[in-house]
């Protein structure tokens, strides 16, 4: 019989602080601006301001202009940005809202156990992989 499945949480919490870290050095500006676009080799990544609170972000990162697009949805990512705790989590993908910790498996829409955590982890692939690969489809200008 397979053991239930545990959230780890530490490592969870290291994913988290890690997409927060990657996401500040993508989006320079940050208080000021509210859009972003790097190009991939495989399209577009577009990141939009969705709402800002005094210890929150919530952003919308999304796929665009992609090969990929031809036989699939563009993919959309709700990501809130918690700046008291330096942490970036998914909070929702596509139409699909409030992902939970931990999900029963079988359940009704089908996730997996640790849907959410493969989220934040697919979401520090993407943006390491940007932050490789990626460049600023528009100038920025930084002053100190």
């Amino acid at each position: 019989m397979k053991a239930p499945y545990k959230i780890d949480l530490p490592r969870q919490q290291a994913q988290c602080s890690h997409n927060y870290a990657r996401l500040l050095k993508l989006l320079p500006d940050l208080d000021n601006r509210e859009r972003w676009a790097i190009a991939l080799d495989s399209g577009e990544m577009e990141i939009q301001v969705h709402e800002r609170a005094r210890y929150t972000t919530t952003l919308t990162v999304s796929q665009r202009d992609s090969a990929l697009t031809l036989w699939s949805q563009a993919l959309t990512l709700t990501v809130r940005l918690y700046h008291d705790a330096d942490m970036a989590e998914v909070v929702a993908w596509d139409h699909h809202r409030q992902l939970q910790p931990q999900y029963s498996y079988p359940n009704r829409d089908m996730y997996h156990e640790d849907e959410k955590s493969q989220f934040n982890h697919f979401l520090g692939d993407w943006l390491s992989h940007s932050l490789g690969c990626g460049r600023a489809v528009e100038t920025v200008n930084i002053t100190e």
